[in-house]
């Protein structure tokens, strides 16, 4: 088994005074060609957003796209006409195919969001865009991996057009999760606050790991409140 950890410090990072991003991979004007993304992950941004701003109308295509709100309130528009506000607990997808355009602003005017933005290759281009969006439970995420999306939908998931499985976990401290990864798979774990181990190997909030060659991963806290995401690839 290969773990290989991006630190959360090396990642690119673009503050705009309302926008403040860490990129885990290549994205808008940090470019490296050694991250690129893993597999049909190609986007792991970690955005900070300040009070009443946000991103304006932009196109999207051919690109399957999760938000992942950490502490705050996204607001959601697109050209579909959904319209929604994100929290804590909550996923959202959006397939945007043949195109879709949205915006995404903080919804309050007093309180930063925080949040990931997530991109995966979808398995082939022109879908048909839509949105979705879910409130998974602490309860489910509690001590255990909970399936938030995936090919199928399956155990009440979000869909994806990939063949990912995307997982949520909320540990306390010294809690352990295990997850298997059949033959041919690989793993990308993304620290989203506290600290853990992976087999061993210590990760904190931001970093992400590269996990392959394993048929199981060990999955750690090294403080109560750890926030982790596994996303099990081909």
């Amino acid at each position: 088994m290969t773990i290989t950890v991006r630190p959360a410090q090396s990642r690119g990072h673009e503050n705009h005074g309302w926008l403040d991003s860490r990129h885990t991979f290549s994205f808008a004007n940090y470019h490296d060609s050694k991250h690129m993304g893993f597999g049909p992950l190609r986007v792991v941004n970690e955005d900070r957003v300040q009070p009443g701003a946000g991103f304006a109308a932009h196109g999207h295509r051919d690109m399957e796209i999760l938000s992942y709100v950490i502490e705050g309130a996204l607001a959601h528009k697109d050209s579909l006409g959904a319209g929604s506000v994100i929290r804590p607990g909550d996923v959202q997808v959006m397939t945007a195919g043949t195109g879709i355009r949205h915006s995404e602003f903080n919804a309050s005017k007093v309180d930063p969001v925080h949040f990931l933005q997530i991109w995966l290759l979808p398995e082939r281009q022109g879908l048909q865009p839509r949105y979705d969006q879910k409130t998974f439970p602490e309860a489910e995420k509690r001590g255990r991996l909970r399936l938030v999306a995936s090919h199928d939908g399956r155990d009440g998931s979000l869909l994806v057009h990939q063949d990912a499985d995307v997982f949520a976990t909320l540990l306390n401290d010294a809690q352990s999760v295990v997850h298997a990864l059949k033959a041919g798979r690989r793993a990308w774990v993304q620290i989203v606050r506290g600290s853990a181990e992976i087999d061993g190997v210590p990760v904190r909030a931001g970093d992400g790991a590269a996990i392959e060659g394993a048929s199981a991963l060990i999955i750690a806290s090294r403080e109560p409140g750890a926030e982790i995401l596994v996303f099990d690839l081909p």
